[in-house]
């Protein structure tokens, strides 16, 4: 069986974020994989304006075509959010908003971090979000707990085991839904 398409979408882009050392170390973790070929968007490098328009600016229609194939080209997400207000940043709203066929019928898993919550009242925002594009949030989630404690300066985990072992039961999960899932658009595109 061919490795599915793998986004993982850093979602801060907040000066002096800390998002960058979850995604990535998340993204390492998928590319050690033989089922997962990843593509890493960091959000950052992807700038959306938040009101939606029909007629968007020739760089914003730009910036737009060239996330928006990648987010077409995936088989499956891993979204990583951080909480600011007890919910997820505008910049994940704008990209999720900007796009609607590109997520339907495929598997996303959300990493969140955070302080005390990790982050977890963000994810659980997303999964009412995802279940309006059709998208299937999975079960295992993975969340770090006053997170900026959690990572060392090599940008690993402190406790690479323990976190390995849940990063390991999300992607299985997300790899089963991923195969489920595009072999059921393949026989059958979904919303035709």
């Amino acid at each position: 069986m061919a490795s599915l398409r793998l986004a993982v979408i850093c979602g801060s882009v907040r000066d002096g974020r800390f998002g960058p050392t979850v995604a990535r170390w998340i993204a390492d973790q998928a590319g050690q994989r033989d089922d997962l070929e990843v593509d890493y968007i960091d959000l950052a490098d992807h700038p959306l304006p938040v009101a939606l328009t029909q007629s968007p600016a020739p760089e914003v229609a730009e910036t737009l075509s060239r996330i928006g194939s990648r987010l077409a080209e995936a088989d499956a997400f891993v979204v990583v959010t951080p909480e600011y207000n007890h919910s997820y940043p505008a910049s994940l709203k704008s990209v999720i908003d900007w796009h609607y066929t590109q997520w339907q019928a495929k598997p996303v898993a959300l990493v969140s971090y955070g302080g005390m919550a990790g982050g977890l009242r963000a994810a659980e925002h997303l999964r009412l979000v995802f279940a309006e594009l059709h998208a299937m949030t999975i079960r295992e989630q993975v969340s770090f707990h006053m997170a900026w404690e959690k990572f060392g300066p090599d940008g690993t985990p402190v406790d690479a085991d323990a976190v390995g072992a849940a990063v390991k039961a999300m992607f299985d999960q997300l790899v089963w839904w991923g195969d489920a899932l595009r072999a059921a658009r393949e026989r059958h595109p979904y919303g035709k």
